[in-house]
């Protein structure tokens, strides 16, 4: 048998945890890739956007000269996988945005910045987790986003069961698009990065 080759998931690096992205898609079997410039986006497979600050990130995509292009990949079915910030820069609809606030787009869902509160609203906790429901994962949220809804073609892969954010929805797929309002890459539990990868490696990669 041929072993199959890594996939080349790039880890947009203009902000944010990018070296915990990289260390968990390296875990998962995938070849991470820092980008910065438009061609780096050119060279590979799939996108991380990984959490930061959305107003900030969205910022520096333009100054990048990263914005369109990113915006036009993920159109033409790039898989993307977005976490916190990344998971507000990929939907289509932001609450309590900035008057300023770029998207990158692509879920059809209407995501609110900061819906748990400020920095000091923090916390930790299990998720319930779809894809594994015998096993939850656990869930760092740091400002953290939540779904308020999403659309019929939106798959609903966490939502929180307990405490004053009962019912809200903190992690979806729409086809090769992933987003999680939490930080698996700050917990050493592979499985949404696994996930991710066996994604992109869905699309024919």
């Amino acid at each position: 048998m041929i072993a199959k080759s890594p996939v080349r998931v790039g880890v947009l690096a203009l902000q944010g945890d990018v070296r915990e992205h990289v260390a968990a898609l390296e875990q998962a079997g995938a070849k991470p890739l820092a980008v910065r410039r438009p061609e780096e986006l050119d060279s590979v497979d799939a996108l991380v956007v990984p959490g930061g600050e959305s107003t900030t990130i969205g910022k520096l995509l333009v100054t990048f000269d990263l914005l369109e292009p990113l915006q036009k990949r993920v159109a033409d079915g790039m898989p993307a996988y977005g976490s916190c910030a990344g998971m507000i820069l990929l939907a289509d609809r932001v609450l309590d945005g900035t008057a300023d606030q770029v998207s990158i787009g692509g879920i059809d869902m209407t995501v609110r910045r900061n819906a748990f509160g400020r920095q000091v609203d923090s916390w930790e906790g299990d998720v319930p987790w779809a894809p594994d429901p015998a096993a939850g994962l656990h869930g760092v949220f740091i400002r953290a986003p939540w779904v308020e809804d999403c659309g019929p073609a939106v798959e609903r892969l966490a939502t929180l069961e307990d405490g004053p954010a009962a019912g809200r929805i903190v992690a979806v797929r729409q086809g090769p698009l992933l987003a999680t309002a939490f930080h698996p890459e700050l917990t050493g539990d592979p499985r949404v990065h696994e996930l991710f990868v066996s994604m992109v490696r869905d699309v024919g990669v």
